[in-house]
């Protein structure tokens, strides 16, 4: 018989942050960013454990209201110096699992269906490290050269090649594999079988500045309706 792989779902929140100040705890339809990721991780379904990952005690009293854990993130790892590599490094060792399975609060337009979508495919796909990314099907170039078409034709545009542009709403590794790629000095992130997974552009939307969480808040009622 088959166990069911553990799964646990990590909130990374900061209560620092450089371009918007206390992002995390910005409000959306009356309720902040954190409250919002977890609230989407319990309605996905898919989780044996909901974590919110933070330095702040403000911001673990949010997630233990909203029925998440709260892991205290080393001070040392809540810079704008220390890295992904290393706050992930640390939650996992502390936490046993098969998967993990990160959802960014500055996402808040990712749906809980989509949440749960994610984990489905990845665990099909057997994968040690998956990506979300929206596929973007227009021309793209790198450092003024061309990626996915050619300045010797015109290609129409539902011809190209979807360029994959990562967005990091939801991102899910194999703990076993992220652990031996950091304790071996390899970059863990992306150590072993890398697969992607599309999101709708809405989903993509990441919240950096204070237009990013404007274009949100204004985007929210078509994709939750009104009343969320």
């Amino acid at each position: 018989m088959t166990s069911h792989p553990r799964l646990l779902a990590m909130i990374p929140a900061r209560l620092g942050s450089q371009r918007l100040k206390q992002k995390n705890l910005r409000e959306i339809a009356g309720a902040s960013l954190v409250a919002w990721a977890v609230r989407k991780c319990r309605a996905a379904g898919v989780f044996d454990e909901i974590w919110v990952n933070s330095e702040a005690e403000e911001i673990g009293r949010i997630a233990e209201a909203e029925g998440a854990r709260f892991h205290r993130r080393p001070p040392e790892l809540a810079n704008n110096v220390a890295t992904s590599e290393q706050f992930v490094h640390e939650f996992l060792l502390a936490h046993p699992c098969d998967y993990l399975i990160q959802v960014h609060s500055i996402a808040p337009l990712l749906t809980a269906q989509e949440v749960r979508a994610f984990v489905e495919a990845m665990l099909a796909d057997g994968c040690d490290v998956q990506l979300s990314c929206t596929l973007e099907q227009i021309e793209c170039a790198l450092d003024g050269r061309p990626v996915n078409f050619t300045f010797a034709e015109k290609t129409n545009s539902q011809e190209l090649r979807p360029i994959q542009r990562v967005t990091w709403s939801i991102t899910g590794w194999r703990r076993a594999t992220y652990l031996e790629a950091f304790a071996a000095g390899r970059t863990a992130t992306y150590a072993g079988r890398v697969a992607f997974h599309p999101l709708d552009r809405l989903a993509g939307h990441i919240i950096k500045t204070e237009e990013d969480l404007q274009q949100a808040a204004a985007l929210w009622p078509l994709r939750f309706g009104a009343r969320d």
